[in-house]
């Protein structure tokens, strides 16, 4: 059998070969990746449901023949239910609901062959872009264990960068994928709205901010995992438009001369980090040695402010629902003592606006959309920093008892890049090239025109070969 500190980092992909060509068998995947989540977890705090003996029942048994088989999987713990499996969002109110059926997408997981070691850890409904909820503690970012993973989806980045797995569910509604890819290190795509199926539970959440997909080391891997996951479920509200042919198909195949876009500027006026800064122009210029032509221009318009607060009713409409959806799915009345304070203020934020302000908001985020569409007719991609700060030291979010709200400020100070295209809907992905001189990775996010993945894979990929990073191990992997 292969070594394990080597399988420990061979992609998805490759430990799939594997398992085709009868070298291991899954039961080996499994165990080793069980092996290394008991000797990292302690560290980071990454898998906070563990599912040791259903995944060593799974591969010990037929697995489906999809391209995935044997490989081992980690589901963020959020949206994506697994029948008779715990599912908290991240919330001590929901710390004993167990879902009665497995989602669309957990079920096309399986069917890939996957196998699901666990549930990993997220932030309380996934609101934060750090992964530190009261009911399991901070997961810890593994090139630096007293900084933050990111969020919502830090669990899962954390367990890819360290080599628990090679790849892992996440979602994305504001940044959700892509600010923990940066943190960690990884390549974290979010797809065009509604590529993924959200069902059976929702046709689209929070008006279509929120979307399915993973983390992964490689870009192949993306691209398969989206080839099994991605299209549309019966009685589904609206779908993207069709893929020409698999996503895997992209890596590797010739971008051309794509015409790309930058800035290092926050359109909000936040102040931009310079290792930030430094990233995209760093990517800029990889992007014109590659011999792509490089603009430094932003879409962005006047009325940025008026979109972010119609975001934040959205965002905090969202919050209500999924409170009082919880409470009815439950039969629990939630009070303030069974929340985090800032997740019980944008809750009560969320229940004060009108179904008016609601879909007022909604109408703001479509005619943003709209101007934004019309600056991909000009270019093919869009660069720009994925955050504004390097991975922030663990408890940079803590709001203090007479500001519940500033988690949320604070939030939007690091985050001033990701929501665009949870509003727009396009497909973006944030590509870990630069590390700064602390070995902090810094990623750098590509934005997409709506419904072209295809595009950023095949960016994605020449990137990769150009400067490579699935080689690149955070200290804690080293025994």
């Amino acid at each position: 059998m292969i070594g394990a500190g080597e399988l420990a980092f061979l992609d998805g992909t490759a430990q799939a070969e594997l398992v085709r060509r009868r070298e291991v068998t899954p039961l080996e995947l499994v165990d080793a990746a069980i092996a290394r989540i008991e000797r990292l977890n302690p560290l980071l705090n990454a898998v906070i449901t563990p599912m040791y003996e259903q995944a060593r029942t799974a591969a010990s048994g037929k697995l489906p023949k999809g391209p995935f088989a044997g490989v081992p999987f980690l589901l963020k713990d959020l949206l994506a239910s697994y029948k008779g499996v715990r599912m908290t969002l991240g919330s001590a109110f929901l710390g004993d609901f167990v879902p009665a059926h497995d989602s669309e997408l957990v079920t096309r997981l399986k069917g890939a062959g996957l196998i699901i070691l666990g549930k990993t850890n997220t932030p309380e409904l996934g609101l934060l872009p750090t992964t530190e909820p009261k009911i399991f503690g901070a997961c810890h970012n593994p090139w630096d264990l007293a900084r933050t993973p990111g969020g919502s989806s830090g669990g899962s980045a954390a367990a890819v960068a360290s080599g628990m797995v090679p790849m892992a569910h996440g979602n994305d509604g504001g940044g959700s994928i892509r600010i923990p890819a940066s943190c960690c290190g990884v390549f974290g795509l979010k797809p065009t709205r509604a590529r993924n199926p959200l069902g059976p539970d929702f046709g689209d959440i929070m008006g279509g901010l929120v979307v399915e997909h993973g983390l992964t080391r490689t870009v192949r891997d993306s691209a398969a995992l989206l080839d099994v996951t991605s299209g549309p479920s019966p009685g589904d509200p609206y779908w993207a438009p069709p893929k020409k042919r698999p996503f895997l198909k992209e890596v590797g195949a010739p971008p051309g001369r794509l015409r790309i876009a930058f800035t290092v500027q926050a359109a909000t006026g936040v102040p931009v980090h310079t290792d930030c800064i430094l990233a995209v122009q760093d990517a800029a210029k990889l992007c014109a040695d590659l011999g792509h032509e490089l603009t430094e221009v932003s879409p962005m318009t006047d009325s940025i402010e008026l979109v972010n607060q119609a975001f934040m009713t959205v965002w905090a409409a969202g919050c209500a629902s999924t409170i009082d959806a919880a409470a009815l799915a439950t039969g629990k009345k939630p009070t303030p003592e069974q929340f985090e304070p800032a997740t019980w203020a944008i809750y009560e934020m969320g229940r004060r606006r009108t179904a008016s302000e609601y879909l007022i908001a909604v109408t703001v985020l479509q005619r943003f959309s709209r101007d934004v569409a019309k600056f991909f007719a000009d270019y093919n991609v869009w660069l720009t920093p994925t955050l504004a700060q390097p991975p922030l030291p663990l408890g940079s979010f803590d709001s203090p008892p007479s500001d519940p709200l500033y988690a949320q400020r604070r939030a939007a100070e690091f985050v001033p890049f990701t929501p665009v295209c949870n509003i727009t809907g396009q497909p973006a992905m944030s590509v870990p090239l630069f590390w700064n001189s602390a070995g902090l990775p810094i990623g750098v996010h590509f934005i997409g025109r709506f419904g072209d993945e295809a595009t950023l894979f095949r960016l994605a990929a020449q990137l990769e070969e150009a400067r490579p990073w699935a080689a690149r191990r955070p200290p804690v992997t080293t025994p």
